[in-house]
């Protein structure tokens, strides 16, 4: 994508309506437009993001066993009058009637709509182990929403439901959707940190928040220093094996690390003093077991080997798609813009022109430009007629990794600058070699 032909609505200034980084970046940087309260469009660069973030999300569940589909925003009332949230669920929830007067909703989540899915073409337990997920739009009418897309009205979700004959069984499911959200966070370059949590609405007895720490998350977290140190790295995980999986959850739960709401003071004054840490985290997803309390009262039963009727055991599991935006810039950012992580930036890479209309200059950033098309990469090149601080500091707000920057007198030397934006260190190289080093540095993201 050459600048001069793609859309980027950049804001010189900070827009006083954002109270925080991401908000203000996601405004400044061209990636959202406001409609209403709560509600955005996502313009190219945001969508980008949302759609690789998406992509990975995708990934991540069909590793594991998984498998996607795609239910309505629109659900019949009837569908949670049959579980009895339509009334508990509150105000939160946009209630609406069609032209024939039938009680609709817009979906904030689909624990009912997935449970008639199962039970209206599943009999026997030879179908479980199942796990369906949809990654989707939602909608809640918060009461304030604020923060951008980190808290509001409309957002997009991955919302997965898994379906199991026994407790332990669902148990299983449970683990192997924490294992696949830490492998995804992972792979967007955060550290996201498992933590007992209130299920809330949702309901059910286990239930575990990941959380990024940030000074503007929504949640007081309280945890064990040792718990950021955790990574899977490049372990292969066998999702079919329940030991191995049981015990990654273990290793990444067994440390103190909970929200407010389930914090223990005496137990946490068990860690040692200099490893009790207290902080502000942003919620990016959540798991819940709760049993058959959604198959119990909407007749979701198999038969079992014995030949009798049970109802299946149930989990839900989300992960917030469009808040990880907001959530990733809230992580990775300094007083100049974004710094997007190489597994989530828009582009691989930014091209910077110094003398557009040089011939030298326009033949090298086209050849570079190609060349890194050819590795399937995904380059921006700033071709416009701008002055070089005006494009460095569009590169630097919408936090492109990596930036090569083409100039003459580098040129007469056979070089070009390619500059990290994450530590501002630039080294000088042939075009050859920066391609190479850009091809390299992708290669783990792909």
């Amino acid at each position: 994508m050459r600048l001069s032909r793609y859309f980027l609505p950049v804001l010189k200034e900070n827009p006083s309506e954002a109270q925080i980084a991401s908000h203000r970046l996601m405004l400044r940087a061209g990636m959202i437009k406001q409609q209403q309260a709560g509600i955005y469009s996502w313009l190219p660069l945001g969508y980008k993001v949302l759609r690789r973030i998406e992509q990975i999300v995708h990934e991540e569940q069909i590793r594991a066993g998984h498998i996607p589909v795609l239910m309505p925003t629109m659900q019949s009332a009837e569908l949670w009058q049959e579980s009895g949230r339509y009334d508990a669920y509150g105000p939160e929830m946009l209630r609406i009637k069609d032209r024939h007067g039938r009680d609709m909703l817009y979906g904030p989540t689909n624990e009912e709509m997935i449970t008639d899915i199962f039970r209206a073409h599943v009999e026997s337990y030879k179908s479980l182990p199942m796990t369906l997920y949809q990654i989707q739009w939602k909608f809640r009418d918060e009461v304030r929403p604020r923060f951008g897309v980190m808290r509001g009205r409309e957002f997009f979700m991955k919302d997965g439901y898994s379906f199991d004959l026994t407790r332990e069984d669902a148990l299983h499911a449970y683990n192997r959707h924490m294992v696949s959200y830490l492998r995804t966070y992972e792979r967007m370059g955060l550290t996201a940190i498992p933590m007992r949590a209130d299920s809330g609405p949702i309901g059910g007895d286990n239930t575990h928040e990941f959380l990024v720490l940030a000074p503007t998350g929504e949640s007081e977290v309280f945890y064990d220093s040792n718990v950021t140190d955790l990574t899977l790295g490049d372990r292969e995980v066998d999702y079919d094996n329940r030991e191995e999986v049981e015990a990654i959850c273990k290793e990444f739960t067994t440390l103190y690390a909970r929200t407010d709401e389930t914090h223990d003071e005496a137990i946490f004054n068990e860690v040692p003093e200099e490893r009790r840490k207290s902080a502000r985290g942003i919620e990016v997803g959540q798991i819940f077991y709760f049993g058959t309390k959604y198959s119990e009262s909407m007749g979701a039963v198999v038969q079992t080997p014995d030949g009798s009727k049970v109802p299946v055991e149930m989990g839900s599991h989300g992960i917030g798609v469009s808040r990880l935006v907001g959530a990733l810039i809230e992580a990775n950012h300094d007083d100049k813009g974004i710094i997007w992580p190489e597994g989530v930036t828009p582009f691989h890479v930014g091209i910077v022109n110094l003398k557009q209309g040089d011939a030298a200059c326009d033949s090298a950033c086209d050849a570079l430009y190609a060349a890194l098309v050819k590795a399937g990469l995904d380059p921006l090149y700033d071709d416009r007629n701008e002055r070089a601080g005006a494009k460095f500091a569009t590169m630097d707000l919408i936090g492109l990794p990596w930036r090569i920057t083409v100039g003459p007198r580098g040129l007469a030397a056979n070089k070009v600058e390619l500059t990290s934006r994450r530590s501002g260190e630039s080294e000088e190289m042939s075009a050859e070699a920066a391609v190479a080093k850009i091809i390299e540095i992708y290669a783990p993201h792909r």
